[in-house]
Order: structure tokens, then sequence, then C-alpha cells
């Protein structure tokens, strides 16, 4: 069984032997599996969480189930979440679900990335299994678990109708983000990156852009709100300079989420007494829960969103280190995801 393996700057395909299934367990057949951000900075960067496996987007079909197994069957097609909290902790009870020391210990094996994988019992007990409905394909399926991640991210800052956006990185993040906010009835959206290839697939939606390298943010966006600045400021990058114009830019009492991933050590001198008299809340969010999952998924299966065409790229998993390369330099590439036949 083939499965991707990180190595420094890159990544490598091994062959891997699975334990044996326990009686509670279910074993999946990856047919897609996305890369993420995440995936990047495991590979490329400095990644600061714990678990260093890549691949957790992974939608594919049950091909074995242990003998005490009674709520899936061989055949079910299945969106699988690799972290899954316990719900019962003063963590979970407070919301704070990612937070849960059984979210980031819990895990699917080997990977998502892995031609087959092993479902465990706590994943299953608790949520972190989805079955798809005939509407839902491998390919949209891989997109359930960073679609929660933005959902959850949004709960958390609360997007009111008529609130004026900013969105800096046009990653797949942050165009889920920006169909979100406009679903939610947000008024003007400005989106911000140097990648040309990805600004110009979020004008398709109609949606203000901004190339940093050749335009300036702060006049955009004052523009846009006739010189308030922006009520949210959603940061789908984990660039300290994106962090530092997201200060400028967002209004006094508004509000900055942060997203994207930032690399371990990435230090910035922050005035609190600016912060303080301006009253800005800077809110983080890392993660989803299967409450966030179930809501993407229904987002999804009702056609409320149409998240396909952010799918521009498709690498057999033999072809792994080329997918990553795609991704991580995306010079064409929106959201690049990983299947097998």
């Amino acid at each position: 069984m083939l499965m991707v393996r990180v190595i420094k700057n890159s990544v490598t395909l091994v062959e891997s032997e699975l334990p044996d299934l326990d009686d509670d367990e279910i074993l999946v057949a990856m047919h897609s599996c996305g890369i993420c951000g995440s995936d990047l900075e495991k590979v490329y960067g400095n990644y600061g969480m714990k678990s260093v496996r890549v691949g957790h987007e992974p939608a594919g079909r049950v091909i074995k189930i242990g003998k005490n197994t009674k709520d899936f069957q061989i055949g079910d097609r299945v969106f699988v979440h690799h972290h899954v909290s316990c719900y019962t902790c003063r963590y979970c009870l407070q919301g704070n679900y990612t937070m849960c020391y059984n979210y980031q210990n819990s895990n699917i094996d080997p990977c998502g990335l892995s031609e087959q994988f092993i479902v465990p019992k706590w994943n299953i007990e608790r949520g972190g299994v989805l079955k798809l409905p005939d509407s839902i394909s491998y390919d949209e399926a891989a997109l359930i678990e960073p679609f929660a991640c933005c959902i959850r991210g949004l709960n958390k800052i609360s997007i009111k109708h008529g609130d004026n956006v900013a969105i800096m990185g046009a990653g797949p993040t942050g165009v889920m983000h920006m169909l979100l906010s406009k679903m939610w009835g947000a008024n003007n959206i400005v989106v911000s990156d140097i990648n040309d290839f990805r600004l110009k697939f979020v004008e398709k939606y109609g949606i203000t852009t901004v190339n940093l390298n050749q335009e300036n943010l702060d006049y955009a966006i004052n523009e846009a709100t006739d010189g308030i600045g922006a009520d949210v400021t959603i940061l789908a990058t984990g660039s300290i300079k994106a962090f530092e114009s997201s200060l400028k830019i967002t209004r006094r009492g508004g509000k900055i989420l942060l997203f994207g991933v930032p690399s371990v050590g990435s230090i910035f001198n922050l005035d609190l007494n600016s912060m303080y008299s301006n009253e800005q809340l800077i809110i983080p969010s890392y993660g989803a829960s299967e409450i966030e999952t179930n809501q993407a998924l229904s987002l999804m299966s009702d056609k409320s969103l149409d998240l396909l065409p952010l799918v521009t790229h498709r690498f057999e998993i033999r072809e792994s280190n080329d997918a990553f390369k795609c991704a991580h330099k995306a010079l064409d590439a929106m959201k690049v995801l990983i299947v097998t036949s």
C-alpha cells in the first residue's frame, strides 16, 4: 500500500503495511484527498502543531469493517475527519473543541494521503465519519474539512448583514470565506493577494480584488468603505505582513480573523495602546469540529454553494510530489487533489 511521507521541502511515497483491523474499526479506500495549507506548511515551512501527518481531507469507500461496527457497511461512501474531540471535557463544554487534548491525539492510520487507512473507534463513535449522499462526489467531499474550518471561523467572528469584509489571501479557503461572507449578507467584499491567477478566479464572482504588487490596499479599502475601514478582516494567509496590514485596514471596533497558519516563530511587535484605544478584536480559529463538518456537508448537499470549481488540479497518488509542488507554487492552481483510480 502506498502512502505519502514528509521529507524536508518535499514528499516521498513509501510502501506501508496496514495494522490489523480491530473489531471496532473500519478500513477505507481513499478516492480523493485535498492538499491543505497546513500540509504545505509541514513540508515547506515550520508547522507548530503536534501532528505532522499529511492528508486530513480524505473521502473514500468503506472496504472492510470490524465485527462490532454497526453503523457502517462495506461500500459506504464517506468523508473522514482526522481529529475528533471528546465533547465532554472543559474545553469542549466551553465550545473550544479544537483545544480538546483528544483532538490533537486522535487521527486516522497511517494518514489521509494513503491508498487505504484505518479509522479508529474514537473517531467513529464521536461522529468523525460522515456518510455521503449520492449528490456529493468524492472530489466535493474532499472539500468538506477546509469548508468546515471556514464555517467555524466565520461563526466565531459573527459576520453581520451589511458588514464590509476584507479577505487577505485568494487561495481556496480565501474563496470559501468570500462565498460564505457573500451568502451571509456581507456588503462590500475586497479580496487581496499577489497571485494574479487566483485574483482573476475571484473576479469571476463579481468581487473587488487588489493585487498587492500593483495596487494600494489601504486606498482600495477606504474607497469600498467610505473611509471607515473593514468591519471584518479575514487573514486566509499566515503572512506577518498581511497581519500588519490587517491592523491598518480594519476599522475601530472591528474584528480580525487569524485563520491562515503562521510559521513557528512568527513574531510581531504590537502596540497594545493602539489595540486598546481602537478596540480591535483579534480572533484566531484553528480547525473544525464535527458540528462544522456536518454544517459543511449540509450546505454542499443542498447546493447552497458549489465548491467544485475550486478544484483545478487532480494528481494520482504516484504523482504526489508533483501535486505538492503545484499546490505550493500555485502559479495556475486553486485546490489541488490527490486521487486514486
